[in-house]
């Protein structure tokens, strides 16, 4: 079996709540969307990167461990589109002792299942419909498919992260809706953090709105963040 991998490399975590540790990243090739802010748009295609067999990507991950990684994070692109690698990839690190950690916009909840019991951390992204990433005729199907993952990764007792990047154009009646419906599924207790995530470069939304969003979904979660983009201002990968 062989996987498409656009880069690894070490560096800060700079989203989400566990933002600032030290972090081996494994940025997969290949995304089915295209967001208006993407900024790995060179990883989308899927024959982007380098194609390695299994075991040459392992030896590569484990060669560019280094001491004191907290964690690796598979990433992309979207992992899942190279789900059966990713889950064997995943369960090769957890062997060697080190944290996995999943982010993914959860698009396919079979591939989802398939590699949720090799990864520790889940991180899951709601894209907005404001994102044009997808005919805005497909977003239901796509966004019912990020639930379920949410759903099965909280059944499966997973560490689990939400995470929803906004624009100017996001609204606080859209979080709403989709803070309610995560509350449908999801107690407070079962998620570890739900981070809102600003736009950087383009279309910003402005302090004021991202302020609404944070007392939107406080009125149901606690651990509520706004947590721009650290790595960019580190000027790191």
């Amino acid at each position: 079996m062989n996987v498409r991998i656009f880069e690894v490399f070490t560096s800060v975590e700079g989203e989400g709540t566990l933002c600032g540790t030290k972090t081996l990243f494994v940025r997969l090739a290949g995304c089915p969307f295209s967001c208006f802010y993407c900024d790995t748009a060179e990883a989308l295609p899927a024959d982007s990167g380098i194609e390695y067999t299994l075991h040459d990507a392992q030896v590569l991950i484990k060669e560019s461990l280094q001491e004191h990684t907290y964690k690796v994070n598979f990433t992309g692109g979207d992992p899942l589109m190279q789900h059966k690698s990713v889950a064997l990839l995943a369960e090769y690190v957890q062997r060697q002792g080190v944290h996995t950690y999943l982010e993914s916009s959860c698009f396919d909840s079979k591939r989802f299942s398939h590699v949720l019991p090799y990864f520790d951390y889940i991180k899951i992204e709601f894209k907005t419909p404001d994102s044009e990433f997808v005919r805005s005729n497909d977003y239901g199907t796509m966004y019912e498919s990020t639930m379920q993952c949410l759903t099965n990764s909280v059944r499966a007792d997973k560490t689990t992260y939400i995470k929803v990047v906004v624009s100017r154009r996001t609204t606080p009646e859209y979080m709403q809706r989709l803070v309610q419906d995560i509350y449908d599924v999801a107690a407070p207790n079962e998620i570890s953090g739900f981070v809102i995530q600003p736009t950087y470069g383009v279309e910003e939304p402005s302090l004021e709105s991202l302020l609404r969003m944070y007392d939107v979904i406080h009125s149901r979660y606690a651990d509520v963040r706004i947590i721009p983009q650290l790595h960019k201002y580190l000027g790191a990968p």
